[in-house]
Protein backbone atom coordinates (compact mmCIF):
# COMPACT_ATOMS: atom_id res chain seq x y z
CA UNK A 1 0.00 0.00 0.00
CA UNK A 2 3.07 2.15 0.53
CA UNK A 3 4.67 1.96 -2.45
CA UNK A 4 1.73 2.32 -4.29
CA UNK A 5 0.83 5.61 -2.66
CA UNK A 6 4.93 6.39 -3.29
CA UNK A 7 4.34 5.69 -7.18
CA UNK A 8 0.84 7.81 -7.17
CA UNK A 9 2.99 10.54 -5.78
CA UNK A 10 5.99 10.42 -8.15
CA UNK A 11 2.86 9.95 -11.17
CA UNK A 12 0.71 12.67 -9.91
CA UNK A 13 3.61 15.39 -10.69
CA UNK A 14 4.64 13.72 -14.20
CA UNK A 15 2.73 15.54 -17.29
CA UNK A 16 -0.15 13.22 -18.88
CA UNK A 17 0.43 10.11 -16.84
CA UNK A 18 -3.22 10.43 -14.68
CA UNK A 19 -4.63 11.32 -17.73
CA UNK A 20 -3.35 8.27 -20.03
CA UNK A 21 -3.92 6.32 -17.22
CA UNK A 22 -7.97 7.26 -16.92
CA UNK A 23 -8.10 6.78 -20.82
CA UNK A 24 -6.59 3.44 -20.94
CA UNK A 25 -7.74 1.65 -17.52
CA UNK A 26 -10.27 3.53 -15.98
CA UNK A 27 -13.14 2.72 -18.14
CA UNK A 28 -15.11 6.22 -18.04
CA UNK A 29 -14.72 5.75 -13.96
CA UNK A 30 -13.83 8.03 -11.59
CA UNK A 31 -10.97 6.60 -9.47
CA UNK A 32 -11.39 5.16 -5.83
CA UNK A 33 -12.19 7.63 -3.82
CA UNK A 34 -13.79 10.23 -6.32
CA UNK A 35 -17.38 10.79 -6.56
CA UNK A 36 -19.58 9.64 -9.27
CA UNK A 37 -21.69 12.13 -11.59
CA UNK A 38 -24.59 9.32 -12.55
CA UNK A 39 -27.30 11.46 -12.35
CA UNK A 40 -25.93 14.13 -13.54
CA UNK A 41 -25.16 12.45 -16.95
CA UNK A 42 -28.73 11.67 -17.39
CA UNK A 43 -29.84 15.23 -16.84
CA UNK A 44 -27.46 17.23 -18.74
CA UNK A 45 -27.93 16.24 -22.04
CA UNK A 46 -31.87 17.62 -21.60
CA UNK A 47 -30.98 20.51 -19.31
CA UNK A 48 -28.39 21.61 -22.02
CA UNK A 49 -31.61 21.26 -25.01
CA UNK A 50 -33.72 23.16 -22.42
CA UNK A 51 -31.33 25.68 -22.19
CA UNK A 52 -30.81 26.35 -25.74
CA UNK A 53 -34.52 26.64 -26.51
CA UNK A 54 -35.01 29.37 -24.19
CA UNK A 55 -32.10 31.46 -24.55
CA UNK A 56 -33.10 35.17 -24.50
CA UNK A 57 -30.71 38.38 -24.86
CA UNK A 58 -30.21 39.83 -21.78
CA UNK A 59 -30.31 44.05 -21.60
CA UNK A 60 -27.32 44.41 -20.00
CA UNK A 61 -25.40 41.00 -20.30
CA UNK A 62 -22.76 40.51 -17.68
CA UNK A 63 -19.34 38.42 -17.86
CA UNK A 64 -20.25 36.21 -14.62
CA UNK A 65 -18.08 33.94 -12.49
CA UNK A 66 -19.05 30.62 -10.94
CA UNK A 67 -17.25 29.09 -8.52
CA UNK A 68 -18.04 25.49 -6.59
CA UNK A 69 -16.18 22.26 -5.16
CA UNK A 70 -17.32 19.24 -4.10
CA UNK A 71 -20.47 16.76 -5.92
CA UNK A 72 -23.52 18.39 -4.96
CA UNK A 73 -22.36 22.06 -5.72
CA UNK A 74 -21.31 20.78 -8.75
CA UNK A 75 -24.39 19.83 -9.67
CA UNK A 76 -26.38 22.65 -8.51
CA UNK A 77 -24.16 25.54 -9.76
CA UNK A 78 -24.13 23.55 -13.22
CA UNK A 79 -28.08 23.82 -13.79
CA UNK A 80 -27.94 27.16 -12.23
CA UNK A 81 -24.86 28.59 -14.70
CA UNK A 82 -27.46 26.77 -17.37
CA UNK A 83 -30.18 29.32 -16.40
CA UNK A 84 -28.15 32.11 -16.23
CA UNK A 85 -26.34 31.64 -19.66
CA UNK A 86 -30.26 31.18 -20.85
CA UNK A 87 -30.68 34.97 -19.62
CA UNK A 88 -28.29 35.62 -22.38
CA UNK A 89 -25.49 36.22 -19.85
CA UNK A 90 -21.85 35.42 -20.66
CA UNK A 91 -20.89 32.52 -18.04
CA UNK A 92 -18.03 30.33 -16.37
CA UNK A 93 -18.37 28.13 -14.09
CA UNK A 94 -15.12 26.95 -12.28
CA UNK A 95 -14.35 24.02 -10.20
CA UNK A 96 -12.65 21.85 -8.25
CA UNK A 97 -12.79 18.32 -8.90
CA UNK A 98 -12.18 16.92 -5.07
CA UNK A 99 -14.49 14.74 -3.32
CA UNK A 100 -13.22 15.62 0.22
CA UNK A 101 -12.26 18.61 2.11
CA UNK A 102 -10.97 17.30 4.54
CA UNK A 103 -8.57 13.99 3.29
CA UNK A 104 -5.66 14.85 1.84
CA UNK A 105 -6.33 13.68 -2.22
CA UNK A 106 -2.89 12.75 -4.18
CA UNK A 107 -2.36 14.61 -6.98
CA UNK A 108 -1.86 11.62 -9.18
CA UNK A 109 -5.94 10.48 -8.47
CA UNK A 110 -7.11 14.35 -8.53
CA UNK A 111 -6.22 14.43 -12.19
CA UNK A 112 -7.93 11.27 -12.53
CA UNK A 113 -10.73 12.63 -10.94
CA UNK A 114 -10.76 15.47 -12.95
CA UNK A 115 -10.58 13.58 -16.25
CA UNK A 116 -13.97 12.01 -15.17
CA UNK A 117 -15.82 15.31 -14.47
CA UNK A 118 -14.38 16.91 -17.85
CA UNK A 119 -15.97 13.66 -19.52
CA UNK A 120 -19.35 14.27 -18.37
CA UNK A 121 -19.72 18.59 -17.86
CA UNK A 122 -17.51 19.62 -20.96
CA UNK A 123 -21.08 18.68 -23.45
CA UNK A 124 -22.11 22.00 -22.40
CA UNK A 125 -19.43 24.48 -23.91
CA UNK A 126 -19.73 26.61 -25.40
CA UNK A 127 -23.17 27.36 -24.27
CA UNK A 128 -21.57 28.14 -21.09
CA UNK A 129 -17.84 28.40 -20.32
CA UNK A 130 -16.46 25.97 -17.52
CA UNK A 131 -12.93 25.18 -16.47
CA UNK A 132 -10.98 23.21 -13.87
CA UNK A 133 -9.04 25.02 -11.52
CA UNK A 134 -6.74 22.19 -10.45
CA UNK A 135 -3.82 23.04 -12.30
CA UNK A 136 -4.58 26.77 -12.91
CA UNK A 137 -1.55 29.31 -13.07
CA UNK A 138 -1.29 30.84 -9.12
CA UNK A 139 -0.39 34.08 -8.33
CA UNK A 140 3.19 34.14 -7.39
CA UNK A 141 2.29 35.98 -3.34
CA UNK A 142 -0.73 36.79 -1.28
CA UNK A 143 -1.04 40.31 -1.22
CA UNK A 144 -0.68 41.11 2.72
CA UNK A 145 -4.03 41.66 3.36
CA UNK A 146 -5.35 38.08 1.96
CA UNK A 147 -2.84 36.70 3.72
CA UNK A 148 -3.63 37.95 6.91
CA UNK A 149 -6.94 35.95 6.23
CA UNK A 150 -5.84 32.78 5.89
CA UNK A 151 -5.17 31.53 9.39
CA UNK A 152 -8.54 32.56 10.47
CA UNK A 153 -10.17 30.60 7.43
CA UNK A 154 -8.31 27.39 8.43
CA UNK A 155 -9.22 27.66 12.02
CA UNK A 156 -12.67 28.00 10.93
CA UNK A 157 -12.51 25.14 8.20
CA UNK A 158 -11.27 22.80 10.81
CA UNK A 159 -13.90 23.96 13.31
CA UNK A 160 -16.45 22.91 10.50
CA UNK A 161 -14.81 19.62 9.64
CA UNK A 162 -14.55 18.39 13.16
CA UNK A 163 -17.82 20.23 14.57
CA UNK A 164 -16.10 21.77 17.44
CA UNK A 165 -14.62 24.87 18.54
CA UNK A 166 -12.21 24.06 20.17
CA UNK A 167 -9.54 22.95 17.87
CA UNK A 168 -5.81 22.05 17.53
CA UNK A 169 -4.01 24.33 15.10
CA UNK A 170 -0.92 22.34 15.00
CA UNK A 171 -2.91 19.55 13.65
CA UNK A 172 -3.19 17.66 10.47
CA UNK A 173 -6.33 19.14 9.19
CA UNK A 174 -5.41 22.52 10.05
CA UNK A 175 -2.22 22.49 8.11
CA UNK A 176 -4.08 20.89 4.86
CA UNK A 177 -6.92 23.50 5.03
CA UNK A 178 -4.16 25.80 5.15
CA UNK A 179 -2.81 24.87 2.36
CA UNK A 180 -5.41 24.15 0.06
CA UNK A 181 -6.96 27.86 0.84
CA UNK A 182 -3.56 29.14 0.21
CA UNK A 183 -3.36 27.50 -3.12
CA UNK A 184 -6.97 28.71 -4.11
CA UNK A 185 -6.42 31.83 -3.21
CA UNK A 186 -3.68 32.22 -5.48
CA UNK A 187 -5.18 30.77 -7.92
CA UNK A 188 -8.43 32.93 -7.76
CA UNK A 189 -6.65 35.78 -7.58
CA UNK A 190 -4.58 35.30 -10.97
CA UNK A 191 -7.97 34.53 -12.73
CA UNK A 192 -9.71 36.89 -11.52
CA UNK A 193 -7.01 39.50 -12.14
CA UNK A 194 -6.94 38.01 -15.52
CA UNK A 195 -10.55 37.62 -16.20
CA UNK A 196 -12.07 40.67 -14.23
CA UNK A 197 -15.76 39.31 -14.18
CA UNK A 198 -18.87 41.61 -13.72
CA UNK A 199 -19.83 39.54 -10.67
CA UNK A 200 -18.99 36.72 -8.85
CA UNK A 201 -21.51 34.14 -7.86
CA UNK A 202 -20.27 31.54 -5.25
CA UNK A 203 -22.39 29.03 -2.58
CA UNK A 204 -21.92 29.46 1.09
CA UNK A 205 -19.35 32.35 1.39
CA UNK A 206 -18.45 31.11 4.77
CA UNK A 207 -16.21 27.77 4.88
CA UNK A 208 -13.83 26.26 2.81
CA UNK A 209 -12.30 26.87 -1.16
CA UNK A 210 -16.19 28.63 -0.98
CA UNK A 211 -15.06 31.89 1.53
CA UNK A 212 -11.46 31.68 -0.24
CA UNK A 213 -13.55 33.12 -3.79
CA UNK A 214 -15.63 35.44 -1.73
CA UNK A 215 -12.43 36.55 -0.08
CA UNK A 216 -10.65 37.22 -2.81
CA UNK A 217 -13.38 38.65 -4.82
CA UNK A 218 -14.14 40.98 -1.88
CA UNK A 219 -10.33 42.32 -1.85
CA UNK A 220 -10.32 43.04 -5.70
CA UNK A 221 -13.24 44.86 -5.56
CA UNK A 222 -15.84 42.25 -7.91
CA UNK A 223 -18.80 42.27 -7.16
CA UNK A 224 -19.67 38.70 -5.31
CA UNK A 225 -22.86 37.26 -4.62
CA UNK A 226 -23.09 34.40 -2.14
CA UNK A 227 -26.11 31.60 -1.33
CA UNK A 228 -26.98 28.62 0.78
CA UNK A 229 -30.31 26.95 1.65
CA UNK A 230 -31.94 26.95 4.44
CA UNK A 231 -35.44 24.70 5.43
CA UNK A 232 -37.51 25.59 3.42
CA UNK A 233 -37.80 24.16 -0.66
CA UNK A 234 -38.24 26.53 -3.38
CA UNK A 235 -36.05 29.04 -1.58
CA UNK A 236 -32.47 30.64 -1.10
CA UNK A 237 -30.76 32.75 1.32
CA UNK A 238 -28.88 35.46 -0.85
CA UNK A 239 -26.66 38.03 -0.37
CA UNK A 240 -25.19 40.54 -2.06
CA UNK A 241 -21.32 41.44 -1.64
CA UNK A 242 -21.64 39.55 1.85
CA UNK A 243 -21.60 36.41 3.45
CA UNK A 244 -24.22 34.61 2.98
CA UNK A 245 -24.27 32.80 6.20
CA UNK A 246 -24.16 35.59 8.41
CA UNK A 247 -27.82 36.62 7.43
CA UNK A 248 -27.83 40.20 7.59
CA UNK A 249 -31.25 40.95 7.77
CA UNK A 250 -30.99 44.97 8.24
CA UNK A 251 -32.21 46.14 4.49
CA UNK A 252 -34.83 43.68 4.73
CA UNK A 253 -35.59 44.97 7.83
CA UNK A 254 -34.97 48.96 7.20
CA UNK A 255 -37.45 48.28 4.05
CA UNK A 256 -40.29 46.16 6.05
CA UNK A 257 -39.68 46.23 9.57
CA UNK A 258 -42.56 49.45 10.12
CA UNK A 259 -44.92 47.96 8.28
CA UNK A 260 -47.68 45.76 10.24
CA UNK A 261 -48.53 42.46 9.65
CA UNK A 262 -52.07 42.00 7.51
CA UNK A 263 -54.52 39.18 8.84
CA UNK A 264 -53.28 36.74 6.24
CA UNK A 265 -49.16 37.79 7.14
CA UNK A 266 -50.16 36.76 11.09
CA UNK A 267 -52.30 33.81 10.43
CA UNK A 268 -49.24 32.28 8.23
CA UNK A 269 -46.61 33.19 10.75
CA UNK A 270 -49.03 31.67 13.28
CA UNK A 271 -49.44 28.26 11.27
CA UNK A 272 -45.35 27.91 10.93
CA UNK A 273 -45.15 28.25 14.47
CA UNK A 274 -47.88 26.18 15.56
CA UNK A 275 -46.49 23.45 13.23
CA UNK A 276 -43.08 23.88 15.09
CA UNK A 277 -44.05 23.30 17.91
CA UNK A 278 -46.31 20.31 16.84
CA UNK A 279 -42.84 18.65 15.47
CA UNK A 280 -44.85 18.82 11.67
CA UNK A 281 -44.29 20.04 8.60
CA UNK A 282 -45.93 22.35 7.59
CA UNK A 283 -46.05 23.69 3.55
CA UNK A 284 -42.76 23.83 1.51
CA UNK A 285 -40.59 23.29 4.78
CA UNK A 286 -38.57 20.49 4.68
CA UNK A 287 -36.49 20.04 7.72
CA UNK A 288 -38.29 18.63 11.58
CA UNK A 289 -36.25 19.13 14.37
CA UNK A 290 -38.64 18.12 16.63
CA UNK A 291 -39.68 14.33 17.02
CA UNK A 292 -41.97 14.39 20.28
CA UNK A 293 -45.45 16.31 20.10
CA UNK A 294 -45.40 18.95 22.78
CA UNK A 295 -47.09 17.84 26.52
CA UNK A 296 -46.51 21.10 28.48
CA UNK A 297 -44.13 22.89 30.11
CA UNK A 298 -45.38 21.82 33.91
CA UNK A 299 -44.74 18.04 32.39
CA UNK A 300 -41.96 18.84 31.26
CA UNK A 301 -40.77 19.94 34.97
CA UNK A 302 -42.03 17.17 36.26
CA UNK A 303 -40.23 14.35 33.96
CA UNK A 304 -37.09 16.40 34.53
CA UNK A 305 -37.23 16.73 38.58
CA UNK A 306 -37.56 20.36 38.04
CA UNK A 307 -39.22 22.38 41.07
CA UNK A 308 -40.28 26.22 41.15
CA UNK A 309 -37.21 27.57 41.16
CA UNK A 310 -36.93 29.83 38.38
CA UNK A 311 -35.88 28.28 34.86
CA UNK A 312 -33.62 29.28 32.74
CA UNK A 313 -33.26 27.67 29.03
CA UNK A 314 -30.50 27.35 26.77
CA UNK A 315 -31.17 25.93 22.88
CA UNK A 316 -27.82 25.60 21.42
CA UNK A 317 -27.10 25.67 18.33
CA UNK A 318 -25.73 22.85 15.83
CA UNK A 319 -21.98 22.44 16.85
CA UNK A 320 -19.31 23.31 13.74
CA UNK A 321 -22.46 24.59 11.56
CA UNK A 322 -21.37 27.43 9.25
CA UNK A 323 -24.72 29.74 10.68
CA UNK A 324 -22.84 29.50 14.69
CA UNK A 325 -18.66 29.39 14.04
CA UNK A 326 -17.66 32.98 14.08
CA UNK A 327 -20.31 34.42 15.82
CA UNK A 328 -19.31 34.95 19.23
CA UNK A 329 -18.88 38.69 20.68
CA UNK A 330 -17.23 38.60 23.46
CA UNK A 331 -16.68 34.69 24.51
CA UNK A 332 -14.12 32.80 22.51
CA UNK A 333 -16.56 30.34 21.47
CA UNK A 334 -20.38 28.90 21.48
CA UNK A 335 -19.01 26.21 23.87
CA UNK A 336 -16.92 29.03 26.17
CA UNK A 337 -19.86 30.97 26.90
CA UNK A 338 -22.33 27.92 27.75
CA UNK A 339 -19.46 26.72 29.77
CA UNK A 340 -19.36 29.80 31.95
CA UNK A 341 -22.80 30.34 32.28
CA UNK A 342 -22.83 27.03 33.59
CA UNK A 343 -20.49 27.90 36.33
CA UNK A 344 -22.46 30.97 36.71
CA UNK A 345 -25.43 29.02 37.81
CA UNK A 346 -23.22 26.49 39.80
CA UNK A 347 -22.80 29.52 41.72
CA UNK A 348 -26.47 30.46 41.83
CA UNK A 349 -28.44 27.63 43.50
CA UNK A 350 -31.20 30.07 43.95
CA UNK A 351 -32.38 29.24 40.04
CA UNK A 352 -32.09 26.16 37.57
CA UNK A 353 -30.55 26.19 34.34
CA UNK A 354 -31.64 23.67 31.25
CA UNK A 355 -29.14 23.41 28.19
CA UNK A 356 -31.28 21.84 25.22
CA UNK A 357 -28.29 19.96 22.69
CA UNK A 358 -29.92 20.99 18.98
CA UNK A 359 -31.61 17.82 17.75
CA UNK A 360 -30.03 18.27 14.37
CA UNK A 361 -27.39 17.41 15.91
CA UNK A 362 -28.28 13.50 15.52
CA UNK A 363 -27.29 14.09 11.69
CA UNK A 364 -23.66 15.40 12.10
CA UNK A 365 -20.69 13.65 12.17
CA UNK A 366 -18.74 15.11 15.51
CA UNK A 367 -18.76 14.79 19.17
CA UNK A 368 -22.15 17.01 20.17
CA UNK A 369 -22.36 19.31 22.69
CA UNK A 370 -23.20 17.04 24.99
CA UNK A 371 -20.01 15.23 24.72
CA UNK A 372 -18.00 18.10 25.11
CA UNK A 373 -19.59 19.99 28.05
CA UNK A 374 -19.05 16.39 30.04
CA UNK A 375 -15.65 16.52 29.35
CA UNK A 376 -15.26 19.79 30.86
CA UNK A 377 -17.35 18.80 33.81
CA UNK A 378 -17.85 15.40 34.14
CA UNK A 379 -20.56 16.27 36.42
CA UNK A 380 -23.04 19.08 36.23
CA UNK A 381 -24.42 21.22 38.88
CA UNK A 382 -27.45 20.04 41.07
CA UNK A 383 -29.44 22.88 39.27
CA UNK A 384 -28.42 22.19 35.68
CA UNK A 385 -29.49 19.66 33.52
CA UNK A 386 -27.85 19.19 30.09
CA UNK A 387 -30.50 17.64 27.50
CA UNK A 388 -28.47 15.48 24.28
CA UNK A 389 -29.77 15.86 21.11
CA UNK A 390 -31.92 12.33 21.17
CA UNK A 391 -33.64 13.75 23.88
CA UNK A 392 -37.65 13.33 23.64
CA UNK A 393 -38.58 16.07 24.99
CA UNK A 394 -39.60 18.45 22.85
CA UNK A 395 -37.68 21.69 22.36
CA UNK A 396 -41.10 23.90 23.04
CA UNK A 397 -42.30 22.32 26.02
CA UNK A 398 -39.41 24.02 27.33
CA UNK A 399 -39.70 27.01 25.88
CA UNK A 400 -43.51 27.04 27.95
CA UNK A 401 -41.18 25.88 31.29
CA UNK A 402 -38.49 28.42 31.02
CA UNK A 403 -39.01 32.01 32.58
CA UNK A 404 -36.38 33.37 30.14
CA UNK A 405 -33.91 32.19 27.54
CA UNK A 406 -30.48 32.78 26.83
CA UNK A 407 -29.02 32.16 23.34
CA UNK A 408 -26.12 32.00 21.31
CA UNK A 409 -27.62 32.94 18.17
CA UNK A 410 -30.58 30.37 17.72
CA UNK A 411 -34.00 30.89 16.45
CA UNK A 412 -35.23 29.47 19.36
CA UNK A 413 -34.71 32.87 20.74
CA UNK A 414 -36.70 34.63 18.56
CA UNK A 415 -39.50 32.04 18.71
CA UNK A 416 -39.50 32.54 22.66
CA UNK A 417 -39.72 36.39 22.46
CA UNK A 418 -42.94 35.22 20.41
CA UNK A 419 -44.62 34.51 23.91
CA UNK A 420 -43.29 37.23 25.52
CA UNK A 421 -40.34 35.10 27.02
CA UNK A 422 -37.25 37.55 27.90
CA UNK A 423 -33.98 36.51 25.88
CA UNK A 424 -30.55 37.89 26.82
CA UNK A 425 -28.39 37.21 23.39
CA UNK A 426 -24.81 36.92 23.57
CA UNK A 427 -23.47 36.28 19.95
CA UNK A 428 -23.91 38.09 16.55
CA UNK A 429 -28.02 36.59 15.22
CA UNK A 430 -29.55 38.05 12.70
CA UNK A 431 -32.36 39.09 15.24
CA UNK A 432 -30.18 40.81 17.49
CA UNK A 433 -30.81 44.78 17.88
CA UNK A 434 -34.23 44.45 16.52
CA UNK A 435 -36.11 45.64 19.41
CA UNK A 436 -37.49 42.56 21.23
CA UNK A 437 -34.46 40.93 23.04
CA UNK A 438 -31.89 41.41 25.81
CA UNK A 439 -28.28 42.13 23.91
CA UNK A 440 -25.33 41.29 26.06
CA UNK A 441 -22.19 43.13 24.38
CA UNK A 442 -19.27 41.81 27.19
CA UNK A 443 -18.96 39.49 29.99
CA UNK A 444 -19.52 41.90 32.16
CA UNK A 445 -22.53 43.07 30.62
CA UNK A 446 -23.74 39.48 30.44
CA UNK A 447 -23.64 38.26 33.67
CA UNK A 448 -25.16 41.86 35.02
CA UNK A 449 -28.36 41.24 32.67
CA UNK A 450 -28.64 37.33 33.93
CA UNK A 451 -28.62 38.69 37.27
CA UNK A 452 -31.11 41.45 36.97
CA UNK A 453 -33.60 39.12 35.03
CA UNK A 454 -33.23 36.16 37.78
CA UNK A 455 -34.56 38.64 40.14
CA UNK A 456 -37.38 39.16 38.80
CA UNK A 457 -38.18 37.65 35.32
CA UNK A 458 -41.50 39.11 34.78
CA UNK A 459 -40.41 42.33 35.12
CA UNK A 460 -38.36 41.79 31.71
CA UNK A 461 -41.26 40.34 30.22
CA UNK A 462 -42.56 41.60 26.55
CA UNK A 463 -44.36 44.62 25.84
CA UNK A 464 -47.66 43.91 23.54
CA UNK A 465 -45.52 46.34 21.36
CA UNK A 466 -42.46 43.86 21.44
CA UNK A 467 -44.33 41.00 20.68
CA UNK A 468 -45.99 42.35 17.57
CA UNK A 469 -42.52 43.25 17.03
CA UNK A 470 -41.36 40.26 17.14
CA UNK A 471 -43.95 38.34 14.97
CA UNK A 472 -43.52 41.01 12.72
CA UNK A 473 -39.67 40.06 12.44
CA UNK A 474 -40.52 36.35 12.04
CA UNK A 475 -42.68 36.75 9.56
CA UNK A 476 -39.89 39.19 7.23
CA UNK A 477 -37.14 36.85 8.40
CA UNK A 478 -39.01 33.43 7.01
CA UNK A 479 -41.21 34.26 4.54
CA UNK A 480 -39.48 37.45 2.79
CA UNK A 481 -35.68 37.17 3.90
CA UNK A 482 -35.43 33.51 1.46
CA UNK A 483 -35.58 34.36 -2.14
CA UNK A 484 -37.70 32.14 -4.57
CA UNK A 485 -35.18 29.85 -6.39
CA UNK A 486 -36.05 26.34 -8.29
CA UNK A 487 -33.53 23.98 -7.06
CA UNK A 488 -32.29 23.47 -3.83
CA UNK A 489 -29.23 21.15 -2.00
CA UNK A 490 -30.02 19.01 -0.76
CA UNK A 491 -32.36 16.63 -2.98
CA UNK A 492 -31.79 18.60 -6.40
CA UNK A 493 -32.99 16.00 -8.13
CA UNK A 494 -36.56 15.93 -6.67
CA UNK A 495 -36.87 19.91 -7.07
CA UNK A 496 -35.50 19.42 -11.12
CA UNK A 497 -38.05 16.84 -11.87
CA UNK A 498 -40.69 19.13 -10.70
CA UNK A 499 -38.74 22.38 -11.79
CA UNK A 500 -37.57 21.48 -15.26
CA UNK A 501 -35.48 24.78 -17.03
CA UNK A 502 -38.19 24.55 -19.48
CA UNK A 503 -40.84 25.20 -16.56
CA UNK A 504 -38.37 27.53 -14.89
CA UNK A 505 -38.77 29.56 -18.33
CA UNK A 506 -42.04 29.71 -18.72
CA UNK A 507 -44.46 32.73 -17.95
CA UNK A 508 -45.15 31.08 -14.84
CA UNK A 509 -41.28 30.02 -13.87
CA UNK A 510 -40.11 34.00 -14.92
CA UNK A 511 -42.99 35.58 -12.38
CA UNK A 512 -42.28 33.44 -9.56
CA UNK A 513 -38.27 33.42 -10.15
CA UNK A 514 -36.99 36.14 -12.38
CA UNK A 515 -36.44 38.44 -9.71
CA UNK A 516 -33.95 36.07 -7.89
CA UNK A 517 -31.78 35.27 -10.86
CA UNK A 518 -31.22 39.22 -11.63
CA UNK A 519 -30.49 39.35 -8.11
CA UNK A 520 -28.26 36.83 -8.60
CA UNK A 521 -25.80 38.30 -11.18
CA UNK A 522 -26.26 41.70 -9.27
CA UNK A 523 -29.28 43.88 -9.51
CA UNK A 524 -29.72 45.15 -6.35
CA UNK A 525 -32.17 43.14 -3.79
CA UNK A 526 -35.73 44.92 -3.92
CA UNK A 527 -36.61 44.34 -0.31
CA UNK A 528 -39.55 46.15 -0.43
CA UNK A 529 -41.40 42.95 -2.41
CA UNK A 530 -44.01 41.02 -0.33
CA UNK A 531 -43.72 37.44 -1.22
CA UNK A 532 -47.17 36.38 0.04
CA UNK A 533 -48.66 35.71 -3.61
CA UNK A 534 -45.43 33.37 -3.92
CA UNK A 535 -46.30 32.00 -0.85
CA UNK A 536 -49.48 31.14 -1.57
CA UNK A 537 -48.60 29.01 -4.33
CA UNK A 538 -47.36 26.44 -2.23
CA UNK A 539 -50.46 25.66 -0.45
Amino acid sequence: MIAKETAKKILGDLPLTAELYWLLRQNSEPPVGGYHLDNLEKYLPQWLEQAQAVKTDAQEPKRVLVFCVLRYWLEHTLITSLALAALGHDVTLTYLPYAHWKKHINRFDSRRQDMYVKSVVEQVKPFIGIESLLDAPQARILPAELAAQMPAAAFRDTQYSLLREDIDPESVLYYLRQERNEIHARRMLAYMQKQRPDVVVVPNGSILEFGITYRVARYLGIPVNTYEFGEQDSRMWLAQNDDVMRQDTSALWAARGKTPLTTIEKERIEKLFASRQGANLWQNFARQWQDAPKVGGSAVRRDLGLDSRPLVLIPANVLGDSLTLGRHLFSESMTEWMTRTIKFFGQHPEAQLVIRVHPGERVGWGLSVYDILLERFKEFPENVRVLPADSTINTYDLVDAADFGLVFTTTTGMEMALIGKPVIVSGQTHYRGKGFTLDADSWDGFFELLEKVLQNPRVYYLSEEQVELAWRYAYRFFFEYPQPYPWRVPNIWKSVENWSIERVFSPEGIERFGNTFRYLVGDPIDWSLSRLEDESANE
